[in-house]
C-alpha cells in the first residue's frame, strides 16, 4: 500500500511530455532521429503521452481512411519496438478524446488566418502536397480549412493535458512557437492557466533522404522504415546517392555531399571520423562505405525488428494499450476542459 502511494506521488512530481505521430504509414529513421529516440530517453524521467493523431491524418489523407485505421496499429508498434514501455508511457487515439476537438475550436476563435498562412512549416507542407499555385504561396481552391488549421489542432493536442515538453524534429519548431504564442494570448484573454509548452530537439535535428533530399519523407520515397527487413535496408543503402563527382575509388571524395556519410554521422558516431578521412584520401570506396553503414544500421534495427514482431503477433495487446491510454487521457482532459470553460464563463 505504501509502495503504491509512493509510486503515485513520484508520478505526480514528474513533468509531462506530449508528442505523437500522424498515422499515415510506417515510421522511418527520420522519425527515429527527430523524436523517437528522445521519447525513449525521457520515459523514465517524465510522464509521457504519445498521441496517435488520426484526426490530423485526415488533413492529407481524407480520401484514404482505411490507411489511417491500419496505421494506428503500425505506428504504435513502431513506438513500442524502439523501446517505449507501455507501463511507463500512455498511448492515446486522438479521435477518442473529445475535449481536444473542443479546445481546438476555442483556440480557432482567437487565431487570425494570417498567423496560419505565414507559418513556414505550413508553407513547406502545402508545397509538398500540391496546395500551392504557380506564382502564389497557396492555391486556395485546394487548401483546406483542416490543413491550414493544423497548428491550432496541434496546440490543443499539447495543452489538453497541460504538457510541459514536446520532443520534436527541427521542422516542427515553428508549430511549437505558434502554440506558445496562442496559449499566452488565450491565458491573458480568459485568465486560464494553461501551460506554455517547451520543446526538445533530437540529437540529429533532421535526417536527409537517401536521394540527397534535405528531408526524409513518406511521400518522397527516400526513407528507411523501422519495419524494413535487412534485405530492404541493404537495397536502399546500396542505391543511396553519393558524391556524383567520384567516379572511381582512386578519386578522393567529398563526404559532405554524400547522403551515406550523413547516415554514418547519425548511426556510426564512433567510426564516422575514420569514414570521413578514408573517403577524402581515397582509401575507401563507396561500396565499402555503404556495406559498413548497412552493418551499423542493422545492428541498431535488429532489436527493433524483434520487438516489432512480438507486437505483430499480439495485436490485441496493442489495441488494449491504446484503449487504456485513451481512457486515462479523457479523465485528465475532461477535468482540464471543465476548468477552462469555467474561466471562459461558458458553463451555465
Amino acid at each position: 500500500m505504501l509502495l503504491r502511494f509512493l509510486q503515485g506521488r513520484k508520478m505526480m512530481e514528474k513533468k509531462r511530455i506530449l508528442t505523437g505521430d500522424r498515422p499515415t504509414g510506417h515510421l522511418h529513421l527520420g522519425h527515429y532521429c527527430g523524436s523517437l529516440r528522445n521519447r525513449v530517453e525521457l520515459q523514465d524521467d517524465y510522464e509521457e503521452f504519445i498521441l496517435i493523431a488520426d484526426v490530423q491524418a485526415l488533413t492529407t489523407h481524407f480520401e484514404r481512411p482505411e490507411l489511417i485505421n491500419d496505421s494506428i496499429y503500425q505506428i504504435t508498434m513502431d513506438n513500442l519496438a524502439v523501446g517505449l514501455d507501455p507501463e511507463k508511457v500512455t498511448f492515446i487515439q486522438q479521435s477518442g478524446v473529445p475535449c481536444i476537438h473542443e479546445l481546438t475550436m476555442y483556440y480557432s476563435m482567437i487565431t487570425t488566418c494570417n498567423h496560419l498562412l505565414i507559418n513556414p512549416t505550413i508553407k513547406t507542407e502545402a508545397r509538398s502536397y500540391g496546395m500551392q499555385d504557380e506564382g502564389r504561396e497557396y492555391d486556395f481552391s485546394k487548401l483546406t480549412y483542416g490543413f491550414l488549421g493544423y497548428p491550432i489542432s496541434q496546440t490543443a493536442d499539447i495543452t489538453f493535458c497541460n504538457a510541459d515538453l514536446v520532443p520534436v524534429g527541427e521542422d516542427q519548431v515553428p508549430h511549437i512557437e505558434f502554440s506558445r504564442r496562442l496559449v499566452r494570448k488565450f491565458n491573458e484573454m480568459y485568465g486560464t492557466s494553461i501551460k506554455e509548452p517547451d520543446y526538445r530537439l533530437g540529437t540529429v535535428s533532421r535526417l536527409c533522404g537517401l536521394d540527397g533530399n534535405s528531408k526524409m519523407g513518406k511521400s518522397l520515397g527516400n526513407a528507411i522504415y523501422l519495419s524494413d527487413t535487412p534485405d530492404e535496408v541493404w537495397n536502399k543503402i546500396r542505391n543511396a546517392k553519393t558524391d556524383t563527382n567520384r567516379i572511381s575509388v582512386k578519386i578522393p571524395g567529398n563526404p559532405e555531399v554524400c547522403s551515406v556519410y550523413q547516415y554514418h554521422k547519425a548511426f556510426n558516431s564512433e567510426g564516422v571520423e575514420e569514414v570521413c578521412s578514408a573517403c577524402k584520401n581515397a582509401q575507401m570506396g563507396c561500396v565499402a562505405c555503404k556495406k559498413l553503414l548497412n552493418e551499423k544500421m542493422n545492428a541498431i534495427m535488429d532489436p527493433i525488428r524483434e520487438k516489432r514482431h512480438f507486437y505483430e503477433e499480439h495485436k490485441d495487446m496493442v489495441r488494449d494499450i491504446i484503449s487504456e491510454g485513451t481512457k486515462k487521457a479523457n479523465e485528465i482532459g475532461n477535468r482540464n476542459i471543465a476548468e477552462i470553460k469555467e474561466k471562459m464563463h461558458v458553463i451555465i
